[in-house]
């Protein structure tokens, strides 16, 4: 059963905007307030890719002074940056995949569940 809740979320200028969200909806909003965010390292626009390599196509980039919430792992491409060479891909949202290369976690492994 998908029950619905009005909620005020912003638009793209920041104004709160009042709609309808199904409970799964909901339930991802409480997750990402209560996960934990990283910080991408100093002087990097990190491009966000579609997939865990750099063959795919690039969804958006992060500003300077970017943090990430990572939702999931996986395996992909390895990649060098400046906090070592690995092979571990940070899912920040649905399709949504940045080297864990550029991510300050304080870890070589995963630190989130894998993904799907």
């Amino acid at each position: 059963m998908d029950t619905t809740n009005t909620t005020e979320t912003p638009d793209a200028n920041g104004i709160a905007v009042e709609g309808q969200a199904t409970e799964g909806q909901t339930a991802v909003a409480v997750a990402a307030a209560n996960t934990t965010r990283y910080p991408v390292a100093p002087g990097y626009r990190l491009n966000v890719r579609s997939g865990p390599s750099t063959q795919y196509p690039i969804v958006r980039s992060l500003p300077l002074g970017a943090t990430v919430a990572i939702f999931c792992q996986k395996y992909g491409e390895s990649v060098t940056g400046p906090y070592g060479t690995t092979r571990v891909w940070d899912g920040i949202g649905p399709g949504e995949y940045v080297s864990d290369s550029y991510v300050r976690t304080g870890s070589d492994g995963f630190v989130a569940p894998r993904c799907a």
